[in-house]
């Protein structure tokens, strides 16, 4: 059987490092790429359709409608959409520095989007075929795990994806029995998501996509090491299981 890809915020560094995962290890594979604009797949080694989306539901569905259309009925879906910072603004150090502007931007970006991607696959997903659907979450999403504190708005958005996927996997337990679903957290990696912060990054701990992503293709491989239907995983790079 031809394995089917979705690969959502395809522009990433760690996306464009994944598809060269898919084309090493599953040359035959069908790959659609999601983005906001076109990206050059020309370095990929492996032929991708590419489906330009703004992430608003309307535009989601007609995704929906045209892999329905195309009978595609994905084996995996990869969402690597998030955001930490932009020009204007920095992870909050205390709770001076909360900005309604840039939590709801971040919870747009690593809640809301990756959730309405979900909603757009679920229509695809049966009993039938075995499904791993994946997200970057991170291992500050984790209210048990935080011991810092800071940077409100991304712990927040983080930790809402998680609630939202636990949800979803409870949901599709009845809908699609061999769908699983992943929270991934990549480890501080070689992107610009973390350029300002890398500096305080010990010895041996600053990942390069590539890295990264042939991490988690491995353990996609065998998904149901790493989580029950109904239960979603949330695990690092190492595969380690995180606290929620």
């Amino acid at each position: 059987m031809t394995n089917a890809y979705i690969i959502f915020g395809a522009s990433s560094e760690i996306a464009n490092a994944y598809l060269k995962e898919i084309a090493k290890h599953d040359p035959q594979a069908m790959v659609f790429c999601v983005s906001r604009s076109s990206i050059d797949t020309s370095a990929v080694g492996i032929v991708v359709e590419q489906f330009v989306c703004d992430y608003s539901k309307a535009r989601l569905s007609e995704l929906t409608n045209l892999l329905k259309e195309r009978a595609i009925y994905p084996t995996q879906v990869v969402i690597f959409n998030g955001q930490l910072h932009y020009a204007q603004s920095m992870p909050e150090k205390k709770l001076d520095d909360i900005d309604e502007h840039y939590f709801n931007i971040l919870l747009n970006t690593n809640t809301l989007t990756p959730i309405l991607c979900l909603q757009a696959i679920a229509p695809l997903l049966s009993h039938k075929t075995p499904c791993t659907i994946t997200a970057l979450s991170a291992r500050v999403g984790s209210i048990t795990d935080n011991n810092l504190g800071g940077w409100y708005s991304y712990r927040a958005s983080k930790a809402a994806l998680n609630m939202l996927f636990k949800t979803a996997a409870i949901e599709l337990q009845r809908r699609a029995k061999q769908t699983r679903l992943i929270l991934f957290h990549p480890g501080t990696t070689d992107t610009n998501l973390s350029k300002p912060f890398q500096k305080n990054v010990s010895a041996g701990k600053l990942f390069t996509p590539e890295f990264v992503a042939s991490q988690l293709y491995t353990l996609l491989q065998q998904p149901e090491q790493l989580t029950e239907v109904g239960q979603p995983a949330y695990i690092d790079w190492q595969g380690e299981h995180i606290h929620w």
